[in-house]
């Protein structure tokens, strides 16, 4: 059965403050049962032992601590995903499910995590905008799906997580808050894992007031915007939540004002699809949208989903699309999608067991 009391891992540091405040206990104990929950990564109040016995009876009374429950995993190996790859089904405490997936390269190991359980944009060619939105995810939920993958990463190959790329199920910007704390927990100087700020990038489809927002926070980590077309008409067909409330126009502005609070490139994301968006004259308006802020474009290719009826574009028109780019003075690589056999690239996120869930 799952716990009545709160979850104390869905709670920010501020808020573990007040908690603890209005509990009698001195804010200063905040920190140390935070660095306890996401250094130690201990599943009980008793584990806490720099703590008071009475104020870690008092935590007992009034909260749980519940982390993730790891429901399939799914390996894929160099020679079928071009780079090892795995990916997690896991249970939130509530019975959410959600996925992460882990890809090694011979330069680093990288986490894509989930920021939502669902997806609310509902891009045509995405597979977690399928499934309907559920829920916003905790920061303490997000944090705990990069130590779950970090923990295998290590028993699998002895190497670390080394960067993280909220790229996974969900739209980052539309949980800005917890998503800013989340990188907060883990840039946090001697918490377990701890990453530098400018290895963690953050996946929009461009949220145009939360870009600002994140500019403005000092944050150091990349921006990544899921473009897909430089045609307004376009991207509303592809993206059409996204596109028609925030405009091409008005979010190329938004990125070019970006770049100039931050001084760190964008890095926008074209997804290639054969007869949709991979023409000379896409190329040449994706060229114009570019050129006015600094930024580096990846071409990815489209991969293949269940009842989703797009085709990836052919390399002779991904070669003249990428030469164009570079043609016109623009920074491009094509990026490789890894996990595709085991529906773990780009778009192909979706949870198919939600039938079969257990409450604990």
């Amino acid at each position: 059965m799952n716990s009545p009391l709160p979850n104390i891992m869905d709670l920010s540091l501020r808020d573990l403050k007040s908690s603890l405040t209005s509990m009698g206990g001195p804010a200063f104990r905040a920190l140390q049962i935070h660095e306890w929950l996401y250094r130690h990564h201990v599943a009980s109040f008793d584990e806490m032992t720099i703590l008071p016995l009475p104020l870690r009876k008092k935590l007992g009374e009034a909260f749980s601590i519940k982390g993730l429950e790891i429901v399939d995993h799914k390996e894929c190996t160099e020679d079928d995903c071009d780079a090892p790859t795995e990916k997690l089904l896991l249970r939130l405490p509530d019975g959410e499910l959600i996925e992460a997936v882990i890809i090694a390269s011979s330069e680093r190991m990288t986490a894509c995590i989930s920021s939502q359980a669902g997806c609310p944009l509902q891009c045509t060619f995405c597979a977690t905008g399928r499934m309907g939105f559920k829920r916003n995810l905790s920061s303490g939920e997000m944090t705990a799906q990069v130590s779950a993958l970090n923990t295998i990463a290590l028993e699998r190959s002895g190497k670390s997580i080394t960067n993280i790329v909220f790229m996974g199920m969900g739209e980052p910007l539309l949980n800005t808050e917890n998503v800013m704390e989340t990188i907060e927990n883990l840039s946090r100087r001697n918490y377990s894992p701890n990453f530098s700020q400018k290895k963690i990038t953050v996946s929009t489809v461009g949220i145009i007031p939360e870009i600002l927002r994140v500019a403005n926070t000092g944050l150091k980590t990349k921006l990544a915007v899921s473009l897909h077309a430089a045609d307004q008409q376009k991207r509303e067909a592809l993206m059409p939540v996204a596109a028609r409330q925030y405009p091409l126009k008005e979010l190329g502005k938004t990125l070019a004002d970006y770049t100039a609070i931050t001084g760190i490139p964008v890095t926008v994301v074209y997804m290639l699809l054969e007869g949709i968006n991979d023409s000379r004259e896409d190329a040449k308006r994706l060229a114009g949208f570019a050129k006015s802020f600094l930024c580096k474009i990846n071409l990815i290719d489209y991969n293949p989903n269940i009842n989703i009826d797009f085709s990836p574009v052919k390399r002779a028109a991904r070669d003249m699309f990428q030469r164009y780019l570079i043609d016109s003075g623009l920074h491009v690589t094509v990026r490789k999608s890894y996990g595709t056999p085991i529906n773990a690239a780009c778009g192909q996120l979706a949870t198919t067991v939600r039938d079969n869930r257990i409450n604990h």
